[in-house]
């Protein structure tokens, strides 16, 4: 293996620091400027992040690594930069979504495959030349009734798997990504159950394909309870079963942990990842990889006006400083509270 990829892997681990997950695809981000009352253009698109990516304090503090959609890797700010460089500017790591999304799998009724594999390898040289140093793969395992099935979680795993192998020849540290829905009203015993084979197959894959593990970084999603579910789980249980489940599974080769927030609250999110680092003895980095619980709230504040710049720029810094505290086990709902007070 590329002694670069081990270096960038620790990097994106780095204690106190995570990644920013803002590569949602054109449609996710209509969803989400349509919220605010924002129209998705790509004048929009470029502004809304260009404003992240100038929050001095939060990238340069806070922030690891920033994963982009292609058409944000290509794009410039206002003022002619390349938006990749205002990320290197402020001493973070650009990378890639390279999946081409779940689609749903023949013959598996209610269960999804992620594509994208066809042409990867030369589009990871391109994205490589474009700046890119890491990328992202995410597969999508739903809990439902008589799903996953086996057939489902190793074609997935297998996917992931071969995407990874790609990353690494091209000197491209992967993003193993398989998450585990918390849709639906499962407890939380169902989802570690499901979780823990998920993982178990996903890195007798990884295996198979040569996959380097102190080149990559696994994004799992915790051990909670559907949504759905009647009985919803305390921040120590969701810490206790994330932490059994990921020690029982993978290998303490891999560098690091940056969790996906999977639909979960913003302060939900924090405390779930500063309530597991607390519990230490962790043979690998514990770190957040968010998107919606990191850009929530600076999408509100900002609502698509110029004056509002500064105002969202300050709520992406608050979000990002208190995930940071929560990866080094020093984040307390009493923080939260005198922000709001």
């Amino acid at each position: 293996m590329n002694a670069e990829l081990e270096t960038i892997a620790q990097k994106m681990v780095s204690d106190g620091k995570g990644i920013l997950a803002a590569d949602e695809s054109t449609s996710t981000i209509k969803k989400r400027f349509d919220a605010i009352g924002v129209e998705s253009t790509e004048e929009n698109r470029r502004d809304y992040r260009e404003l992240l990516f100038r929050s001095d304090e939060a990238m340069k503090e806070y922030i690891s690594g920033v994963i982009l959609f292609d058409e944000t890797l290509r794009q410039k700010a206002k003022d002619g930069t390349p938006l990749v460089s205002l990320i290197q500017q402020a001493g973070s790591i650009p990378g890639i979504k390279v999946d081409a999304g779940a689609k749903p799998m023949a013959l598996f009724p209610g269960e999804t495959i992620t594509e994208g594999l066809d042409g990867l390898a030369g589009r990871l040289k391109e994205y490589y030349d474009l700046g890119a140093r890491f990328a992202k793969w995410r597969a999508v395992i739903d809990i439902g009734a008589g799903i996953p099935t086996p057939g489902a979680v190793a074609a997935n795993a297998h996917a992931l798997a071969r995407y990874a192998a790609l990353c690494q020849e091209a000197n491209i540290v992967p993003i193993v990504e398989p998450e585990v829905l918390m849709d639906g009203d499962h407890g939380i015993e169902r989802c570690y159950e499901v979780t823990e084979y998920v993982l178990r197959v996903v890195f007798g894959e990884l295996y198979q394909q040569r996959v380097a593990l102190e080149g990559m970084v696994l994004k799992p999603n915790m051990v909670v309870p559907g949504k759905k579910a009647r009985t919803q789980a305390s921040v120590a249980q969701v810490a206790e079963q994330t932490v059994r489940v990921l020690k029982a599974t993978v290998p303490a080769a891999v560098p690091g942990i940056a969790f996906l927030s999977g639909g979960q609250s913003d302060e939900d999110a924090t405390a779930h990842l500063d309530a597991m680092v607390k519990l230490g003895n962790l043979p690998w980095k514990l770190t957040y990889s968010y998107g919606r619980a990191l850009q929530a709230a600076p999408q509100k504040a900002w609502s698509g006006k110029a004056e509002n710049v500064a105002a969202a720029q300050a709520a992406f810094t608050h979000r990002a400083r208190m995930n940071s505290l929560a990866a080094l086990g020093r984040w307390s709902a009493e923080q939260e509270a005198k922000k709001a007070a």
